[in-house]
């Protein structure tokens, strides 16, 4: 079946989208490599209070996922004028709730992460590291909204120029405010999170000003809400509120996993910190097309073309598959290379390697199964979505006990995790599209 999006058009709504992301994980990589130069310690509990927060964070992103489903559908039904209201009403709801986030997380965090860490130094560190990235919540939480309406109307170039600016930001301050560099003060981990917190303001005054200058605000429905309209609220809540809980227990039970490598030792929560970079940037390419798969599948849904649907989601998938397929063969041929980003630490290097090749032997799986998982939530039933996610949790859990704690396997045996999860997670979403009860979703 032939479908109505080219591999062009998937590109360029793709491309945009993977620059945000790149920009949003390049702030992780560039903390990653200024702090391996200054110990395993600080390296290892940026990677503990960082999956922390991203956990934390991530209810609000599921939240902003089920706004640009709603936003999705509606451009492509072309009620153009039902967009702004799902995006301002989404926008006062996850800043009511980065303020209960911020208060939770400067009253219980401390006293969470003293029970389950065992080292002192990396809890301190996890600590100083929270104190000030906890900060940033107050914008990225509204960040992710703007997102879900640009990626929503498929104008996603505005994420370029935003992803380039938030990079920037973020490269000037990690390098000033860890190290002390042209008169600011030497903050080390904690001035990564702050040089994250102020990328993240930016960044929201990048998309305000836009908002206001660049877009036709009331052919979109911004002029004119009604306020007392909180009945928008509930329906994004209907759409989002699996994502939330699927995404939070995801990143949840990612958390465990590396605070079981935490117990290995600080040299193996260390080694993991840099996989784990690797991993998420050069899955890049994937989450953008996934991200891009759903509101696609989203658009054609509403446009009443269901029949198109799986030959887009395998499209979008080849496409997805053929990307990855470059870096891998990089990294296989340049492994140490690529590895001396983040540490200049020779034993560091060479005992990383074997558990960067069990990522590579995973992102073929994760190329094509995370692209079929996200289109489920773009078909609007994001209940099966979050009956998928916890199923295949469930596996890695047990993996996860067995290979980690069981067999007390090596490092690089315990990564084999990520396999177990990609590929359950595509083989549950490839029946999910096969039995075809998806089609006919209201939202």
């Amino acid at each position: 079946m032939k479908t109505t999006y080219s591999y062009a058009q998937i590109w360029n709504i793709s491309y945009p989208i993977l620059l945000t992301l790149l920009a949003q994980n390049l702030i992780q990589v560039i903390d990653t490599a200024f702090l391996g130069h200054l110990g395993e310690v600080e390296l290892g509990a940026s990677a503990i209070a960082g999956i922390y927060y991203i956990a934390i964070f991530t209810i609000a992103f599921g939240f902003s996922s089920g706004s640009q489903i709603l936003i999705g559908r509606r451009n492509g039904e072309k009620n153009l004028n039902k967009i702004g209201e799902i995006a301002v009403f989404g926008a006062i709801f996850l800043w009511g709730m980065a303020l209960f986030i911020f208060w939770f997380t400067k009253t219980f965090s401390a006293v969470i992460l003293q029970k389950i860490l065992s080292s002192k130094d990396i809890l301190q560190a996890s600590l100083d590291y929270l104190d000030w990235r906890i900060w940033g919540l107050f914008f990225s939480t509204v960040n992710v909204m703007f997102r879900a309406f640009f990626v929503g109307i498929t104008r996603t170039k505005v994420l370029t120029f935003n992803a380039i600016v938030m990079a920037l930001t973020n490269v000037f301050f990690d390098y000033a405010l860890i190290f002390g560099q042209w008169g600011f003060p030497a903050m080390g981990i904690g001035g990564a999170a702050l040089a994250s917190v102020i990328s993240e303001a930016v960044s929201f005054i990048f998309f305000f000003i836009y908002l206001l200058y660049a877009v036709d605000l009331k052919k979109y429905g911004f002029i004119g809400i009604v306020w007392n309209h909180l009945g928008v609220i509930k329906q994004i809540l209907n759409v989002s509120f699996s994502l939330m809980i699927q995404y939070f227990l995801s990143l949840s039970t990612w958390f465990v996993f590396f605070l079981v490598i935490e117990r290995m030792g600080e040299t193996s929560l260390a080694i993991s910190n840099i996989i784990r970079s690797f991993y998420m940037i050069i899955g890049i390419p994937v989450y953008a097309l996934s991200a891009a798969a759903s509101t696609l599948v989203s658009n054609t849904i509403g446009a009443g073309k269901q029949k198109e649907v799986i030959s887009l989601i395998w499209k979008i998938a080849r496409l997805s598959l053929s990307i990855i397929s470059v870096f891998i063969v990089v990294l296989l041929l340049f492994p140490e290379r690529a590895l001396s980003i983040y540490t200049s630490n020779p034993e560091l290097i060479r005992e990383s390697i074997s558990s960067l090749y069990v990522i590579l032997l995973l992102l073929p799986i994760l190329a094509i199964g995370n692209v079929f998982f996200q289109s489920i939530s773009g078909t609007g039933n994001t209940r099966s979505a979050l009956g998928i996610e916890i199923t295949t949790l469930i596996l890695y859990c047990i993996w996860m006990w067995f290979v980690a704690i069981y067999l007390k396997a090596p490092l690089f045996v315990c990564w084999t995790t990520e396999i177990i999860y990609y590929l359950f997670i595509g083989i549950f979403s490839f029946i999910y599209f096969k039995r075809g009860r998806w089609q006919n979703k209201k939202i």
